[in-house]
């Protein structure tokens, strides 16, 4: 099979999906059974996004959905409130857009399983893809619920159809997503893709998505190790855990240091930290 051509240079993220506490954690085996998604994020005055499912969501269905926003950017098509084609009807309907939401666009992503796993650095094999269908279906039962005052707007994260004896993949991202992919919001999350496909830690990937999300291209911002261990695991522990998990969020500091971030602890347990500029 011919090797998908890497195209992606970078994802238009909205912020929210972004910084929302606790969305996306690092989880241990067994975990995803054990636990629910059910936060809510608070972004701008009086606005709110509340995110539920029966199962939370990893490092792994992170990954998946930057290089969905990735491509919604830059080949997604408007999925309008009354979709012409029978693909476009049906992941609208699954998507489920209620109140606000019902007059909204989604996006619509059309591609291949495989371009996707090589997009986001992943092999082409059968458990690769396996994975990350099953990604594909717990976001797709994600449950969002944005409010700002006295409006609100529901709609699942995303929906999709996956055809496994050709390949072919077709996903609807959720209004807010699409917004920012599309354009017809200007602020957003720059993600830089050839850094995606070069991390290797789940505690790495989940510290650079929150830190894209705050500190822009060529920029810096200060942060203190345990808010960065927050980040990965966003419910408190003893001291003797706590104590693993910094020594986990600074081997994930050294994976940004060698994509070229600049990490400088300018006191203990503090840290300033740069992001790269665009080229």
């Amino acid at each position: 099979m011919k090797k998908a051509e890497l195209t992606l240079t970078h994802a238009r993220h909205d912020p929210a999906h972004c910084l929302a506490p606790g969305l996306f954690r690092s989880l241990e085996r067994g975990e995803r059974k054990k636990q629910k998604l059910d936060i809510t994020y608070t972004y701008s005055v009086g606005e709110t996004a509340r995110f539920t499912c029966f199962e939370p969501l990893g490092s792994d269905d992170l990954r998946v959905l930057q290089g969905l926003v990735a491509m919604a950017g830059a080949d997604g098509t408007s999925l309008s409130p009354e979709p012409k084609t029978e693909n476009g009807r049906h992941l609208r309907e699954l998507i489920d857009p209620k109140f606000d939401a019902s007059g909204q666009r989604a996006c619509m992503v059309r591609s291949a399983m495989r371009r996707l796993l090589a997009e986001i650095g992943l092999s082409s094999g059968g458990k690769s893809m396996e994975n990350v269908v099953a990604s594909l279906h717990r976001m797709a039962n994600v449950t969002v619920l944005v409010k700002k005052d006295s409006r609100q707007a529901s709609f699942r994260l995303l929906s999709y159809a996956f055809d496994s004896q050709d390949g072919a993949l077709l996903v609807a991202l959720n209004p807010q997503l699409a917004g920012v992919a599309l354009g017809d919001v200007k602020k957003h999350a720059r993600i830089e893709m050839s850094e995606v496909r070069a991390l290797h830690t789940s505690p790495a990937r989940l510290i650079h998505q929150r830190l894209c999300g705050w500190i822009n291209p060529g920029k810096s911002g200060k942060v203190e190790v345990d808010t960065l261990c927050g980040y990965v695991w966003p419910e408190e522990t003893n001291p003797e855990a706590m104590k693993k998990r910094r020594q986990i969020a600074r081997r994930a500091l050294k994976e940004l240091a060698a994509l070229g971030w600049t990490v400088d602890e300018y006191a203990t347990d503090k840290w300033e930290i740069r992001r790269p500029k665009l080229d």
